[in-house]
């Protein structure tokens, strides 16, 4: 092996170790809070769904599909805009910035210029779904056969290869990807419920403040039965419908006057840092140099102890259980419920689940661990149970089963697939952990949710910079130490690659 190459064994050990060393530093305590008490209330009112208490519905429902659609639609315009020009260093880095911020900081930012309504909404997901779309269209568009684009005259202007040589190849890979991003945007739309919109969210947050868990389990039934049937309400031949119902939806959805001038004034005195608006220099590096030791740096260490515990419990959980949906593992029964678990988990966002163990464990780290493990866990299970599935369909007739099948035939040839998963995943669980501190949880968000409450909007721009060059930076790292794992491992990537490059293997499993 060559010197710069590194084992896979090498980098799982290190992420746990980075994660027992990080253990005593991360606030895992109960908050005062009687957990067993709280669970059972809740279990109680879970058990009975109570679809009565649950006023207007169909559209907070209807919103929330809306809210989902116009910002795919937007973002993924926005991405084939870009994607023919990714390459490009600027319209790289503005694709980094674009999608390195969460919807929810966006929507916190947007607020101030545009208020609580459908620009708000649709602009939260549109911004960084076009820097996601444009990096995976791109990716697309380069694995295609490029033997057509070549064989067109030397004459031919771009456009024109594009759209008659290049584009109609990755046609059917850009659908799958859409529509999967479709089903992250549906929980997008959701969450932003939380800071206000009205979708899903907002009525699922009222219900849990007025401990009406009945009303409260109606709402999740409902968002997961949405995002579970998406394939069966959502066709291309009617998508030009579905968007054109969304824009005028959302047009008649009408919110709070922010006065003339809003965005100049956004833009050219809010986000300034204080000191500059009066020319004062020296005062500019005294400030930030308090934000930097009181807020930045305190911030981002809480996010990076909260997610690498997170990572490390993610990837215990998802190699622990991938086998669960495997019939020859676990049995008919068993993978049919095993899935059941799965879908129910990865249709949740983290910040949801985070949301709902905040009601039992108290404020601190440990409910952000648990959603955050728990949602990544079950997508990563999710592929590499997949994948162990196909695999078994190739064995012999009396080929061993359950414990022993994945203990020594499994497990072992999957870890590379699963490893990668895990390295794909870590920048999410950074970005996602970051948003945590909304729900009080000492992270980067929450240093950016004082400040916006605060109005104070160029500490809270400083702080944004700061977590999406958090982001970055982790996702450079990942990219670093995948390219470096070695050839087995950069081999067995097809889920997470197909993911990317909107491939059958993750879209049809939902």
């Amino acid at each position: 092996m060559q010197a710069d190459r590194i084992t896979r064994g090498q980098v799982a050990a290190l992420f746990l170790i980075l994660a027992a060393a990080a253990l005593p530093f991360a606030d895992l305590s109960l908050a005062g809070h009687d957990p067993w008490d709280a669970l059972r209330r809740m279990a109680m009112g879970f058990l009975a769904p109570d679809f009565a208490a649950v006023e207007n519905i169909g559209r907070t429902l209807w919103l929330t599909l809306m809210f989902a659609i116009a910002g795919v639609a937007a973002g993924g315009i926005g991405g084939l805009i870009l994607a023919p020009f990714y390459d490009h260093r600027g319209v790289r880095a503005l694709c980094i910035a674009l999608r390195s911020v969460h919807e929810l900081f966006w929507a916190l930012m947007l607020m101030q210029v545009l208020g609580i309504g459908a620009g708000t909404g649709v602009l939260a997901i549109a911004l960084p779904y076009a820097g996601i779309f444009a990096k995976v269209f791109a990716e697309q568009l380069d694995e295609i056969d490029q033997r057509p684009s070549r064989m067109l005259a030397p004459g031919t202007d771009a456009l024109s290869r594009f759209l008659y040589a290049r584009a109609p190849l990755a046609r059917q890979a850009m659908s799958s990807y859409t529509l999967y991003r479709l089903e992250c945007a549906l929980r997008s739309s959701a969450v932003l419920g939380f800071i206000g919109l009205p979708t899903l969210g907002f009525q699922l947050d009222s219900f849990f403040r007025q401990g009406d868990y009945g009303a409260a389990s109606a709402v999740m039934v409902i968002y997961v039965a949405l995002i579970a049937s998406i394939r069966l309400w959502m066709r291309w031949r009617l998508a030009p419908l579905w968007v054109l119902a969304a824009v005028v939806s959302l047009a008649t959805l009408k919110s709070p006057p922010m006065g003339g001038g809003a965005i100049w004034r956004f833009l050219t005195t809010d986000i300034v840092p204080a000191p500059l608006r009066t020319g004062d220099w020296a005062g500019f590096a005294d400030w930030l140099g308090r934000l930097l030791t009181t807020e930045m740096l305190p911030g981002i260490a809480a996010t990076l102890i909260c997610a690498q515990i997170a990572l490390a419990l993610t990837g215990m959980l998802a190699f622990l259980s991938f086998g669960v949906i495997v019939a020859r593992v676990a049995g008919r029964v068993g993978a049919a419920a095993g899935h059941l678990v799965l879908v129910i988990l990865r249709s949740f966002p983290e910040y949801m689940l985070a949301y709902l163990f905040l009601q039992i464990l108290g404020p601190s780290m440990l409910p952000a661990v648990l959603a955050l493990a728990l949602h990544n866990g079950a997508i990563i299970a999710h592929l590499v149970g997949r994948q162990a599935g196909a695999m078994t369909g190739q064995l012999r007739a009396d080929a061993p089963r359950g414990a022993t099948l994945w203990g020594y035939e499994l497990a072992p040839r999957l870890f590379g697939p699963f490893l990668a998963l895990c390295l794909y995943r870590w920048e999410i669980i950074v970005r996602e952990t970051a948003v945590m501190g909304l729900l009080g949880i000492a992270t980067l968000g929450f240093f950016i949710d004082s400040a916006v409450a605060e109005l104070r909007l160029d500490r809270a721009m400083v702080l944004l910079v700061a977590a999406g060059l958090l982001t970055a930076a982790i996702d450079s790292i990942s990219r670093l130490v995948r390219r470096r794992i070695g050839p087995a491992g950069s081999r067995a990537l097809p889920h997470e690659a197909r993911l990317r490059s909107g491939g059958p293997s993750y879209t049809t499993a939902w």
